[in-house]
C-alpha cells in the first residue's frame, strides 16, 4: 500500500519494521501518584485517585506534564516517517484560501490566508476585483501565532472594526477597536469577555456586549456565572460602561446581543447552557441616528420551548427561524405589537429536510437545508413563496451565508471532502452562483472518491456515513481506516475539506465520517435521540459504523482507528471501554472524560442539557455507566491510544485528559502504547496557529503509521 505520493519500497519496509518493533516493547510511563480520594454520589462511592491532576499549575502536575510529553516525544521521534509526513502536510496546507466577504459602507471586508500563515488576515477592497488592503493581521499580535481573532463586527459605515483577541486558545477575549482607514487601534480595551457578540449601534458611537466579573482564582478553570449586558461608549474606560441588562435570579443566562439592521432594536438571544432552546428579549433603541442605550427590556419569547434565531425585521415585525412545532425547522413572523404564538405567521413551513441556516438578502429569504447531510440552497420571496434553488457544485456543505436585506448579492462558501472551501457569489438578478476566488491545491482530488452509505445501528435506526478513499481501492480488509464522529450538542458533522485528511488519503488511508444521533443532521428528533438517557444510542451508532467498515471489508479491527474531538473525544473514550477489541488505535482529542465532575469547571455546567447532571440520582447512574474515566477496566488489552489536549483549554479543562491518561496507562495490560500529547499555549482548538495544527497532525498520522502497520 502507498504511503504519501512518493513512497518508495524501502520506506514501506522501514514502516513494517518499525511496526514490528513497536509490538516488542512496553513503554515506561511517568509515575502518577494514586491518592485515596473517594466521593459519595447518592450512596455510590467513587474513587478519584488522580484528582490532583485537575490543578494544571501545581508543581507536581507540571512535572507530570513534562515527563509525559518527554515519553511521547521519544516515541514519536523514533518513527522515521514523521518528518516526511510533516513535510507533505506543509505542502498540501500551503494554498491560498479566502472566506466570504462582508459588505459595509460599500466596501468588501474578507479574510484570506496565503497558505501557511498562522492566522488569516482581514482585508478590505472597494470591489471584488479591486486591490485589497490589510485591515488587521493577527499574525503581528504574537510571534508564535497563539493570539487569534475570536469575533469581529464592522460598523454600518465601514469606518470602525470591533474585534476580540483570544490568547493561547482560551475562551477569554479582550475586545479592541480599530480605525479601518488608518489601521490603528483606538485606546479601548475591554476584558473578561467570553460567549458574547459585538453589536454596534447604527451611529457607530459604541456597542453592546456581554461580560463576566473578573474571576476569583484560576481564570482557566474557575466556573463562570452571572453574565451581564453592557454598552461601551468609544473612548470611555470599561469601568464606565453602561449596564443594560442583568438577571441576578438567573446566574446561568448567557446573552448574545444583536442590533437589527435598521438600528431600531437591541435583540438579546438568551441561552441557558448549551441547550439549543433559547429566549429572545428586545429593547427599543428609538431613532437609529440617536439611539438610547437603556430602557425596558421586553421578554418577547420567554417560554424556553424551542430554538429561535433572528433572521431580520420589518419595523416591529420580526422573522425567526425556529424549531417550535417544527423539529426540522420553519420561518415565522412575530409582530412585537401582538406577539402571542397564536398570531404568528408561518412564512416557510417545515419541510422534509432540516433547516441549517437562514439569511435575509435582497429582500428575500435564503435557506440552507440538509438532505441526507448534503446541502440544498433555496430562495424564497418576502411572503415565503418559493423563488428557486441555487445550483451547487455537487454534494457538500454550504457555510457562512453573507449578505443583508438591501444587498443585491449573496456570498457563501461550499466544500466537500475533496473540494476545499470555496467562496461563491450568487447574483439574484442573474439567478446564478459563481466562484469568486477559485482555489487550487497540491492535492490531486481526482484520484479519490467519496461515497455515502447507510448502515443499521443496534436499535434498527438508519445512520448515514461518508467514506472517502482512493479510486479502485480493493475491499480486502487491509486498508488502514480512520473513523471520525461527534454526535452531540445539536451539531451536524458536514462534508468538509481538510489538508490533514488529504494527506491521510495519500498515505493510502480510508477516511470515514459517521453522522450519529445527538447531532442535528435530521433536525431536533435526531438530536434528542442521542442525548441524556439516550446518549448510549450515539455510542451504538459509532460502534455499528466500525462494524460496518469491517463487515464490508474496508478494513479490519487491527487497522481501524477512531478519532473524535471534545464531545467526540468522550465518544472515543466511551466506545474504547465498551469494545476495545474492535479497534487498532484511538485518538481522543480534548475529550470530556470525567462525566462526574465536568460541570465543576469553566462552562462545563452548561453541558447538562446534553449530558444531564451528576447531582441528579437518575442522571448520575446514566453518566457513571459510560463515563470514559470511570469505566476503564484494569487488566484489559486496549488498542494504541494517543490523547491530545492543550494546557490553556478552558472549554474542556485538560484535567479530563490528564486523569484519563494516568488511569489508562495504569490499566493497560497489552503492549500497545497509551500516550498523551500536551500542547502548551493551546486551548480547545479555536484560533490554533497553522504551524501548531501541522505539527499535531504529523504526530497523529505518524502514530497511526506505526500502530496500524502502514
Amino acid at each position: 500500500m502507498k504511503m504519501l505520493a512518493r513512497t518508495s519500497s524501502s520506506l514501506l519496509l522501514a514502516m513494517a519494521l518499525s511496526h514490528a518493533a513497536a509490538g516488542a516493547q512496553r513503554l515506561a510511563y511517568p509515575a502518577a501518584r494514586a491518592s485515596d480520594q473517594v466521593d459519595d454520589y447518592h450512596g455510590t462511592r467513587v474513587a478519584d485517585p488522580y484528582r490532583w491532576l485537575e490543578d494544571t499549575d501545581a508543581p507536581e502536575t507540571r512535572a507530570w506534564i513534562d515527563a509525559e510529553n518527554a515519553v511521547t516525544e521519544r516515541y514519536l521521534s523514533a518513527i522515521p516517517q514523521r518528518a516526511r509526513i510533516r513535510q507533505r502536510l506543509t505542502e498540501v496546507w500551503n494554498y491560498a484560501r479566502s472566506f466570504p466577504p462582508t459588505v459595509r459602507g460599500g466596501r468588501y471586508f474578507f479574510f484570506r490566508n496565503t497558505g501557511l500563515q498562522n492566522q488569516s488576515v482581514l482585508y478590505v477592497a472597494d470591489s471584488l476585483r479591486g486591490e485589497p488592503r490589510v485591515v488587521l493581521d493577527p499574525n503581528t499580535l504574537r510571534a508564535d501565532g497563539t493570539e487569534a481573532l475570536s469575533t469581529l463586527e464592522i460598523t454600518d459605515d465601514g469606518r470602525l472594526l470591533g474585534y476580540g483577541v483570544a490568547s493561547g486558545g482560551s475562551d477569554w477575549q479582550e475586545y479592541r477597536v480599530r480605525d479601518v482607514a488608518t489601521g490603528r487601534d483606538l485606546p479601548d480595551r475591554l476584558r473578561w469577555i467570553k460567549f458574547s457578540d459585538i453589536a454596534w449601534t447604527k451611529d457607530g458611537r459604541g456597542f453592546f456586549y456581554s461580560r463576566y466579573a473578573e474571576p476569583a482564582g484560576n481564570a482557566l478553570t474557575a466556573a463562570v456565572h452571572d453574565q451581564k449586558v453592557y454598552y461601551h461608549v468609544l473612548g470611555e474606560p470599561q469601568e464606565r460602561d453602561v449596564l443594560v441588562y442583568q438577571r441576578a435570579d438567573q446566574p446561568d443566562y448567557i446573552y448574545y446581543p444583536q442590533v437589527t439592521e435598521d438600528g431600531r432594536y437591541l435583540v438579546l438571544s438568551v441561552s441557558q447552557g448549551s441547550d439549543r432552546r433559547n429566549r429572545v428579549y428586545v429593547m427599543e433603541l428609538g431613532d437609529a441616528a440617536h439611539p438610547r442605550v437603556t430602557g425596558e427590556v421586553a421578554r418577547l419569547l420567554d417560554a424556553f420551548d424551542a430554538g429561535y434565531s433572528l433572521v431580520g425585521n420589518d419595523g416591529p415585525v420580526f422573522y425567526f427561524s425556529t424549531d417550535n412545532a417544527a423539529p426540522r425547522g420553519r420561518v415565522v413572523a412575530v409582530d412585537l405589537r401582538d406577539p402571542a404564538p397564536a398570531r404568528w405567521r408561518t412564512l416557510i413551513a417545515e419541510g422534509p429536510d432540516a433547516i441549517a441556516a437562514v439569511r435575509r438578502v435582497n429582500g428575500r429569504f435564503v435557506v440552507s437545508t440538509l438532505h441526507d447531510v448534503a446541502a440544498k440552497l433555496r430562495v424564497y420571496n418576502a411572503d415565503g413563496s418559493p423563488a428557486g434553488e441555487v445550483a451547487l457544485p455537487g454534494p457538500g456543505a454550504v457555510g457562512s451565508l453573507s449578505g443583508r436585506v438591501g444587498d443585491r448579492e449573496l456570498f457563501f462558501s461550499f466544500a466537500s471532502f475533496l473540494q476545499p472551501s470555496t467562496v461563491y457569489r450568487y447574483d439574484f438578478a442573474a439567478g446564478r452562483a459563481e466562484p469568486v476566488w477559485p482555489v487550487s491545491t497540491g492535492f490531486d482530488a481526482s484520484r479519490y472518491v467519496t461515497e455515502q452509505v447507510f448502515y443499521t445501528s443496534r436499535d434498527g435506526t438508519r445512520i448515514p456515513m461518508f467514506i472517502t478513499h482512493r479510486r479502485g481501492m480493493a475491499l480486502d480488509g487491509n486498508n488502514p481506516t480512520l473513523l471520525y464522529a461527534y454526535g452531540g450538542f445539536n451539531s451536524a458533522v458536514l462534508p468538509s475539506f481538510s489538508s490533514a485528511v488529504a494527506v491521510w488519503l495519500e498515505m493510502g488511508g480510508v477516511y470515514a465520517s459517521a453522522n450519529l444521533r445527538g447531532g442535528n443532521e435530521y433536525g431536533e428528533a435526531w438530536h434528542q435521540g442521542g442525548i441524556l438517557a439516550q446518549k448510549q444510542n450515539g455510542f451504538d451508532d459509532f460502534i455499528a459504523a466500525a462494524e460496518f467498515l469491517v463487515a464490508r471489508k474496508y478494513t479490519q479491527p487491527s487497522k481501524l482507528a477512531i478519532w473524535g474531538i471534545s464531545n467526540g473525544g468522550l465518544l472515543v473514550g466511551a466506545v474504547l471501554n465498551q469494545r476495545p477489541e474492535l479497534f487498532g488505535a484511538a485518538l481522543p482529542q480534548v475529550g470530556v472524560m470525567d462525566m462526574l465532575r465536568f460541570n465543576r469547571f469553566t462552562i462545563g455546567w452548561a453541558w447538562t442539557s446534553d449530558y444531564g447532571s451528576p447531582g441528579d440520582p437518575a442522571q448520575f447512574r446514566t453518566l457513571y455507566a459510560y463515563s470514559p474515566l470511570h469505566n476503564i477496566r484494569p487488566g484489559t488489552r486496549y488498542p494504541a491510544v494517543l490523547i491530545t489536549t492543550g494546557d490553556h483549554d478552558d472549554r474542556v479543562v485538560p484535567g479530563h485528559s490528564f486523569k484519563y491518561a494516568a488511569a489508562m496507562q495504569a490499566a493497560q495490560a497489552g503492549d500497545r502504547p497509551v500516550l498523551i500529547r500536551i500542547e502548551t499555549r493551546a486551548g480547545h482548538g479555536g484560533g490554533k496557529p497553522t504551524s501548531m495544527q501541522i505539527d499535531e497532525a504529523a504526530d497523529r498520522w505518524a502514530f497511526l503509521v506505526r500502530e496500524l502497520g502502514m
